[in-house]
C-alpha cells in the first residue's frame, strides 16, 4: 500500500488549449479505474467543469490545484488530501504547459504545479497538421525548463497509420517516448457554450457515454502499463496532507462584525421601518444550506469540508426544484454556475425566491459568488430573481476572465476589513450597479475598482475564492450563523 506522500502520479499537459488534455486525462482516469485502481483526480487552475468529468470517471471528488488562489505552499498538501487512500493520481493541466497567471511568470502554470508535485509530465500533442515538425515542438517544450520532466508524449488526432509512422520517426530524435497514439474520434467530444464545456450535471447520461468513449479510446491507443510506470517514478513529497479541521483550528476568526444598516437606500425587501424577521431555531443543528443542482455546479470540495469542520451541518438543496430551504437553515452559500441558462426556471420557483429573501432579511449569513450574486439580484435578463440586492443582471457579449488580488473593503460575514485574498473572475454577465454602498472587495486590476455587495449578513460578489487559502473565512461564517 502506497503512502499518501508517495502516491504514483502524473500530470497531463499540452502545448496549448484545445490539444486534447481533457479527453486524455479523463480517459486515463477512467481506464485506470476500470483496472480496479483507486484514482485521485485533480485539475490545475480554477476550472470547475473538468473536475465534474473527472469525478464521473473515477467515482471520487474532482479537486483543483491552484498555486495562485491557494499559494504554492498548499499545492502539495491539498494534493495529498485528495489522494488519501488512492493507488494513482492523474492531474489535468490548464492551457499550455508553461502558461501561468498573467504577468506572474510561471506562477499557477501546469509546469509550476508539476514541479511542486515532483510529478512527471505527459505532453498531449495535437498532431493533426504536422509531421516532422512535431519533433521540434516537443524538443522545445522538453528543453525550456530542465526542472520539468516530460516523461512521454501522447499524439492526438493522428490521421492514419502512415501519419503515425512519420510522427514516430521524427520523435525518435528527441529521446522522448511515445506513450500513446489517438485517432480522431468525434464520439469523445463534449458540447461547449459561452464558458466552456457543458457541466456533467446538465447532461449526465450523455456525459457517462462520453467518458466511456474517452476510456475506450485511451485504453486502445495508450500504453497504460508504461504510463503507470511513469507515474510511479514521481518523487516523494515532504509535506503533510491538508486537513480541514486542523486548518480551521489554526485560523481563529477575527472579531465578528456588527450588522450594519449604513449605505444608500436599502434594496427590497429590506426597508428601514421593517423589523428583522425571526427565524426558526434548531439548537442541536447548525444548518448551512448550499445551493446545487444544474444551475449551481461551481464549487470547491474544500469549502463544504471547512464549513463542516467549523461545526456546520452542510445540507445541499436545488434552487430549480426545492421550494423551501432545508429545515433549520441558519446560513446560506450560493456558489457559481449557470443561472443565466436556467433563469426562467429559477424565476418560476417563487416560494424559494421568497424564502431566500426572507432569510437574508432576517440578518442570517449569506455568501454568494458569481451565479449566486446574479440569483440575489432583482432580476436576471428581465426575469425576477430573489430581490435581495438592489441591482439588475444581464447577459453580455463580453467575457470577463482573470485572476484578481482582492482586499475586503469593510467587515462582512466572510472577512474583516483589510483581509487580503486572491480570486478569479469568469463570466459573460454584468450587474448594474457593479458595487453596493458597501462593496465586497477592492480589486487590484489594470483599473483599480470596487465590486460586490455587503449588506447585513449578505456578502455577494463576482469573485470566486478558495477558502483553503483563508480557512478563517469558513470559521467566521459559521460563527456568525451561530450568533445571528
Amino acid at each position: 500500500m502506497v503512502t499518501s506522500s508517495s502516491v504514483p502520479r502524473l500530470v497531463v499537459a499540452a502545448p496549448s488549449s484545445g490539444s486534447g488534455k481533457t479527453t486524455v486525462a479523463t480517459g486515463l482516469m477512467a481506464a485506470f479505474a476500470a483496472r480496479g485502481l483507486a484514482v485521485s483526480p485533480h485539475k490545475v487552475g480554477p476550472d470547475y467543469i473538468d473536475p465534474g468529468y473527472h469525478a464521473l470517471a473515477t467515482g471520487r471528488v474532482g479537486r483543483n490545484l491552484d498555486a495562485y488562489l491557494c499559494g504554492p505552499e498548499l499545492v502539495g498538501p491539498l494534493f495529498l488530501h485528495g489522494a488519501r487512500g488512492c493507488d494513482i493520481a492523474v492531474v489535468e493541466g490548464v492551457m499550455g504547459l508553461y502558461d501561468g497567471a498573467a504577468g506572474e511568470g510561471e506562477l499557477a502554470s501546469t509546469a509550476h504545479v508539476a514541479k511542486l508535485l515532483r510529478a512527471p509530465v505527459v505532453l498531449v500533442v495535437d498532431a493533426s497538421s504536422q509531421s516532422r515538425s512535431v519533433a521540434a515542438l516537443v524538443h522545445g517544450f522538453v528543453s525550456w525548463d530542465p526542472q520539468v520532466r516530460v516523461g512521454g508524449v501522447i499524439l492526438n488526432k493522428v490521421a492514419s497509420d502512415r501519419h503515425e509512422v512519420m510522427l514516430r520517426e521524427a520523435l525518435e530524435q528527441t529521446g522522448v517516448p511515445v506513450l500513446g497514439v489517438l485517432r480522431r474520434a468525434p464520439q469523445v467530444d463534449t458540447p461547449s457554450r459561452h464558458l466552456g464545456l457543458v457541466p456533467v450535471a446538465e447532461r449526465r447520461a450523455e456525459a457517462v457515454e462520453a467518458v466511456a468513449a474517452m476510456a475506450a479510446q485511451v485504453s486502445g491507443g495508450c500504453d497504460l502499463d508504461a504510463l503507470a510506470g511513469l507515474a510511479r517514478s514521481a518523487g516523494a513529497l515532504s509535506c503533510e496532507a491538508w486537513d480541514a479541521a486542523a486548518a480551521v483550528a489554526s485560523s481563529p476568526p477575527p472579531p465578528l462584525p456588527v450588522p450594519s444598516s449604513r449605505g444608500s437606500a436599502p434594496s427590497a425587501p429590506w426597508t428601514p421601518d421593517r423589523p428583522e424577521r425571526p427565524r426558526p431555531q434548531t439548537p442541536d443543528r447548525l444548518v448551512v444550506a448550499v445551493a446545487g443542482g444544474e444551475a449551481f455546479t461551481f464549487s470547491y470540495a474544500e469549502h463544504t469540508e471547512l464549513l463542516a469542520a467549523a461545526g456546520a451541518d452542510v445540507v445541499p438543496f436545488d434552487p430549480l426544484r426545492d421550494e423551501e430551504l432545508p429545515e433549520g437553515t441558519r446560513g446560506l452559500v450560493i456558489g457559481g454556475g449557470f443561472p443565466e441558462v436556467y433563469a426562467a426556471e429559477l424565476s418560476a420557483n417563487e416560494p424559494l425566491r421568497k424564502a431566500v429573501a426572507d432569510l437574508a432579511e432576517s440578518g442570517a449569513p449569506v455568501a454568494a459568488e458569481c451565479a449566486g450574486l446574479l440569483y440575489l439580484c432583482r432580476e436576471l435578463d428581465g426575469l425576477p430573481m430573489c430581490g435581495v440586492l438592489d441591482a439588475g443582471a444581464r447577459m453580455t457579449e463580453r467575457l470577463t476572465l482573470g485572476y484578481r488580488d482582492a482586499v475586503a473593503v469593510g467587515d462582512s460575514v466572510l472577512a474583516a476589513a483589510g483581509t487580503r485574498m486572491r480570486g478569479h473572475e469568469f463570466h459573460r454577465t454584468a450587474v448594474e450597479p457593479g458595487a453596493g454602498a458597501e462593496p465586497a472587495w477592492g480589486l487590484r486590476t489594470p483599473q483599480r475598482r470596487v465590486e460586490g455587495f455587503v449588506r447585513r449578513g449578505v456578502h455577494a460578489s463576482y469573485l470566486h475564492t478558495h477558502w483553503a487559502a483563508e480557512p478563517g473565512v469558513a470559521r467566521r461564517f459559521v460563527e456568525r450563523c451561530r450568533t445571528s
